[in-house]
């Protein structure tokens, strides 16, 4: 099998996401390749073809820019199987490579089974397997699926060039407005459906005061209204690494594990034992939130 993968760049970098396409392709044993819009001094150690484009000129953002030069690469190297990462940028580009090559385009692949690409439904309560009826087929790895690969090797490094889209012209980004960082805390007590309701986040930012940190959330926390965006964990909403992570109420959906995967020690609260949360989980307590939070939270005032 041949496998192009398609790196992404985000302000001049490599996203910590290209290295787990990497890991994707050691699943699949595939013989691999990439394509990068991106610097020629910061590229992936690996051992393969890399087709690079130059990043300048204002083409970051611009999509149609680069299905053009994921499809200039794929003139030259034929692949059973193109990916990107799930994240705003495989979303704007995956559907237009399929189109383009009349593929197959299945999105949030969290595993492979059965010669077949496993993703989740139903709000991550099922998964389900995907086989394409194409012979060929585009997938978006959805993070935290795959392990990052150790970037080693050398690679034969191939110039390649695309025609912008002429009736789009790049102007440049808003930078969102100043909020919320969660990647600098050092505690997060995050919040998730099972609290219950907005009123019952009292006890979490009780907990926050006893503790030291910031409130995060949950999607469908987020979705429900009860928190503002800027406190959403998860591969839509920010990668933390706090030294303790604080899981109340949270069942730990696979986008929400990718956004908290590099916490030092996780505390999970569920009343579920068998909660996907409970697999990543340092210590799962086994309780209802509105129950133990104010017990957990007395206990610390106690000890200051």
């Amino acid at each position: 099998m041949k496998l192009l993968l398609v790196g992404e760049v985000r302000d001049g970098r490599l996203t910590a996401e290209t290295a787990e396409l990497f890991g994707f392709a050691a699943r699949l044993k595939a013989e691999t390749s990439m394509v990068l819009a991106g610097d020629a001094e910061a590229l992936p150690a690996f051992t393969g073809r890399l087709y690079l484009a130059d990043a300048d000129g204002g083409h970051e953002f611009d999509a149609t820019y680069h299905k053009r030069l994921v499809l200039a690469a794929i003139e030259r190297e034929p692949p059973d199987v193109v990916a990107l990462p799930h994240s705003s940028y495989g979303w704007d580009v995956a559907p237009r490579v399929a189109f383009a090559m009349n593929a197959a385009q299945v999105s949030g692949v969290t595993g492979i089974e059965d010669g077949g690409y496993v993703v989740e439904s139903c709000n991550g309560k099922m998964l389900r397997t995907i086989r394409p009826l194409t012979s060929r087929a585009v997938l978006t790895i959805q993070p935290g699926a795959f392990a990052a690969a150790p970037m080693a090797g050398s690679s034969e490094v191939i110039a390649i060039e695309a025609e912008p889209d002429a009736a789009i012209e790049f102007l440049g980004c808003i930078e969102p407005e100043p909020g919320v960082d969660l990647a600098r805390a050092g505690v997060i007590v995050s919040a998730g459906r099972g609290v219950g309701g907005a009123e019952q986040l009292e006890l979490v930012r009780a907990l926050v005061d006893a503790l030291g940190g910031e409130v995060g959330a949950s999607r469908p926390v987020v979705d429900a209204g009860w928190l503002e965006r800027v406190r959403q964990v998860g591969s839509s909403g920010q990668s933390v690494s706090p030294s303790l992570y604080v899981a109340c109420g949270i069942s730990g959906a696979i986008q929400h594990l990718a956004g908290m995967k590099n916490s030092g020690f996780v505390l999970a609260i569920n009343t579920d034992r068998d909660a996907p949360i409970a697999s990543v989980a340092d210590l799962l307590v086994v309780a209802d939130v509105a129950e133990f939070l104010p017990a957990l939270t007395a206990k610390l005032k106690s000890r200051r």
